[in-house]
């Protein structure tokens, strides 16, 4: 146990993510996700709103951590990863919500934002797991994130459900703070996909292996939406699932960029929809057009589809 709990000790100088603060967590300093050794979470309760591979009939079951590495204007969950909303648990109180999760039908374990707590993570699901935790576990990230971080991870997660939310440089930095995006979640996502290698779904169609790499269409990047599916399909071609979604809303300080305070242009989401079709994606989901739901088409073939 004692063994378990020195993974605790990458807080005293906390280099998780990929901002590298370098602060005591341990004792209560604070970087820029604004966490210290404790655990805080938002919100535990089967989710029916992830791709139909992860959500299924039960429900995902989703854990949402304060706290963020990430300053995305859009934000559309501000309160919990800028103010820091939440509850603060022990690690073993954690494990306990997993198991609840687990007894309440979940068809999963949904880690959402939790790069800055992976420590606290690994320790709460080693201790679940040993109590019978048995269905699988979903890594749910911004796709900002240490290579040397996910690695501390392999064996224990099961399913990555990754963003990647920009491919030049000038757009994550001025909408989320963080210039080095794009090398980071290139060096993350290839580091997810050789943990756990293609998707294997079971025989009805739940997900229990693989990495799903989401994208969130911003107002006017069409051409960057283009960047991410290019370099996501030459690189891992069906190996990868790719979400592309269309549920922008402006949020947050959306209101300070008129280019982002506004809704999706549809017409230029369905044409990013049929360049990846032209491409020969074949593996993937886009979402209904012209709907505020988070409701997802499944389709495992997405030609054809408009």
């Amino acid at each position: 146990m004692d063994d378990l709990f020195s993974l605790l000790d990458l807080l005293e100088h906390c280099n998780l993510c990929p901002r590298n603060c370098n602060v005591d967590r341990l004792h209560g300093e604070l970087g820029f996700c604004n966490s210290t050794r404790e655990v805080k979470i938002a919100r535990a309760a089967l989710h029916f709103y992830e791709e139909p591979c992860i959500s299924g009939k039960n429900g995902s079951g989703t854990v949402f951590f304060s706290g963020c590495n990430l300053k995305c204007v859009f934000c559309q969950n501000s309160k919990l990863s800028q103010s820091n909303y939440g509850a603060i648990i022990t690690e073993e109180e954690l494990c306990n919500v997993f198991l609840k999760l687990q007894y309440n039908g979940a068809s999963n374990i949904n880690l959402v934002t939790p790069s800055h707590y992976v420590p606290q993570i690994i320790i709460a699901l080693k201790l679940s797991k040993a109590k019978g935790l048995k269905i699988p576990i979903v890594y749910n990230t911004s796709g900002y994130e240490k290579a040397e971080t996910i690695k501390l991870l392999d064996g224990i997660i099961d399913i990555y459900l990754t963003d990647f939310k920009y491919y030049n440089s000038k757009f994550s930095t001025k909408y989320s703070a963080a210039k080095d995006y794009s090398i980071r979640a290139k060096e993350a996502i290839e580091e997810m996909v050789c943990q756990v290698g293609e998707t294997k779904l079971n025989k009805v169609g739940m997900m229990e292996k693989g990495v799903i790499i989401r994208h969130l269409m911003l107002p006017g990047l069409l051409f960057d939406s283009k960047k991410i599916i290019d370099y996501i399909y030459n690189k891992y071609k069906d190996k990868v699932y790719i979400s592309i979604m269309n549920q922008y809303t402006p949020f947050y300080k959306s209101s300070h960029y008129p280019e982002l305070n506004k809704s999706l242009n549809q017409d230029h989401y369905e044409a990013l929809v049929d360049y990846s079709i032209a491409l020969g994606i074949t593996k993937g989901f886009i979402q209904e057009v012209g709907t505020d739901k988070e409701s997802f088409i499944p389709d495992f073939d997405l030609t054809g589809i408009k």
